[in-house]
Formats: structure tokens, sequence, C-alpha cells
């Protein structure tokens, strides 16, 4: 496959679409005003009721003094949970222990984002500092501190079959760096704002990128290469939020500020659906592993499952 140069880029405007709307809906979920606290009534009476409510949770982990942003769970050991935050601190605990297991120390922001390894060995962290930690989950120590990135970590992947680390920054700039040798191997440049999203592809040959630009990037990993640039008509129209990639790597499914959900081909780069039900700014998407369905949530209180 001849791969384009970034200045042989094409903007996406054309080609057949399909469009998603309501019809195309299978279950919708919507969260009531009346059903959510109000901590303006007089004595804030709902918001006691919520917090006296019976506490069903299994187990509680205490230790951050700030607000939560990331959670990670181990892929091969269901009792391994990491945490980060905005008090600069991230955790891993051991369920049915009571206590955790280490703490991630040495940011010097929010911790971000978390990601473990595919084969649950690693763990990385990284944080609004620009820097990501690699940690060694047998050990329970620091592996190695990866740095380049001159913003803060938005997001952290793992290849799906090594130990490639994958980071989009607020510099508008994504980096990948082989954990097992703290070695940097590619920088991806092109976005021209904060890289919100991002992923490799299952097959792990592609790179799939999302930006506060409104446009979505297709790479290649080995040469740092732009395929594709997704933008423009009928793509969205404000920044991205959130990308999720089909499970045989044919499809990307991206979300936006703007309310709107489209899947791209990731070979061709193109638009082949929109779907149309949201109103507000989408914050989570997902596909099912093993059927054509696909969930959205979105800030206007619905979460949407429609048949892709």
């Amino acid at each position: 496959m001849n791969i384009p140069s970034p200045r042989d880029e094409e903007e996406v405007n054309d080609g057949e679409e399909v469009f998603l709307d309501e019809g195309d809906i299978i279950q919708e979920y919507t969260v009531d005003d009346e059903d959510l606290p109000d901590a303006d009534e007089e004595g804030g009476s709902d918001t006691e009721e919520v917090i006296d409510e019976e506490d069903d949770s299994t187990h509680t982990f205490t230790g951050h003094t700030g607000e939560l942003y990331t959670t990670a769970c181990s892929p091969t050991d269901a009792t391994l949970v990491a945490t980060g935050g905005g008090d600069d601190r991230g955790f891993l605990w051991k369920i049915n222990q009571g206590d955790w297991a280490f703490e991630l120390q040495g940011h010097q922001d929010s911790v971000s984002s978390l990601a473990f390894s595919t084969d649950g060995q690693l763990l990385a962290s990284g944080g609004f500092d620009g820097i990501v930690k690699v940690w060694d989950i047998s050990k329970g120590d620091l592996k190695c501190t990866l740095d380049g990135p001159t913003g803060g970590i938005e997001w952290v992947k793992w290849h799906p079959r090594g130990h490639l680390i994958l980071a989009g920054s607020e510099d508008s700039t994504v980096w990948m760096w082989n954990a097992d040798k703290s070695a940097y191997l590619n920088m991806f440049s092109g976005h021209g704002s904060g890289v919100t999203c991002g992923d490799f592809t299952p097959d792990g040959k592609v790179i799939c990128t999302g930006s506060d630009d409104a446009t979505m990037r297709i790479w290649n990993p080995k040469t740092g290469e732009n395929i594709h640039v997704v933008r423009g008509h009928p793509y969205h129209n404000e920044g991205l939020t959130c990308l999720t990639i089909s499970s045989d790597s044919a499809l990307a499914l991206t979300g936006s500020k703007d309310g709107s959900v489209h899947a791209v081909n990731i070979s061709t780069g193109k638009v082949v659906s929109s779907l149309s039900a949201h109103s507000d700014s989408i914050e989570c998407i997902g596909f099912a592993v093993s059927s054509p369905l696909a969930a959205t949530g979105s800030m206007d209180k619905k979460l949407i499952i429609w048949d892709i």
C-alpha cells in the first residue's frame, strides 16, 4: 500500500454515508432532573438522602485527597485496581487486603490517565506534568520514566501485543515509547490542538488519534507517516472527545463536543455512517466485542445503544 505523506492529506467530504437516527436505536436510557439530588432545595434534604442511603459497595478505597480522574483494572488479575486523581497521586490497590499495594509516586501534577499492559505485567501512569511513568506490577516499583511532551498527558494506551506505549498530549503531539528498553520510538505531529483520544487498532498495525481541532488522523506506527486525515463535512465540526475501534480493526467510532457520532472506515479514511440523536457533547463511546452494537453517552443525560 502506498502511504501518502502529510502534505498529501485529503479532506473527507465525499463517498457514500449512512445516517443513523432514532429508528436505529435499540435502547435509550435517560436520567431525569427529578432523579438527581438538588442541593439548592431548602435544607438540602435530597442530597442528605443520597448520602444516607445504604452503601452496597463490596470494597472502598481511601487515600486520595482530591477528585479521581482515572481508574484502570488489571486484565489478568481481578484483584488489582489502579486510581489517579487531582491530588497528584496514583495508587495500585489490592482488593480484599484492606490497604493499597503501593503508591505511584513522582508525578508533579494530576494523574490524568492509567493503563495496564495487555499481559498485565506493567502499569502506565500519565500526568498533566507531561510525564509517563511505567510500573512493574510483580516487583511493585517504578520501571522507567518516559518524557518528551511539553504539555499534559491526555491518555495512555498499550500496543495489543507488546510493551509499546502510546500517549496523547495537550501540546498537539502523540508519542510512542518502548517500555522494556525505556526508549523513545516515534513522535506523531500534525494535529492543530490537544490530542484528546487515540489508540492502536486491535491488530496493532495502525494508530488512530482524535483532537480538539475536530479531526481524526490515521497513522503508520512504524514510519510515523499520516495515512489519512478525517475532517470537514460530513465529519465533526467541534473537537473530538472520545474514540473507539472495532474488534476487527475496520471501523473507528468518534464522538465530539458537537453531539455527533461518526463511524470511519480506517482503510479508506471515509465517513461511512453518522449517528444522530444526542443534543450535547459525547463523553463516552464503545463497541460491543462480538456484535454490531455501539453505545454512546452524552452530557444530554442519555445513554444510547445503536445497531451499527
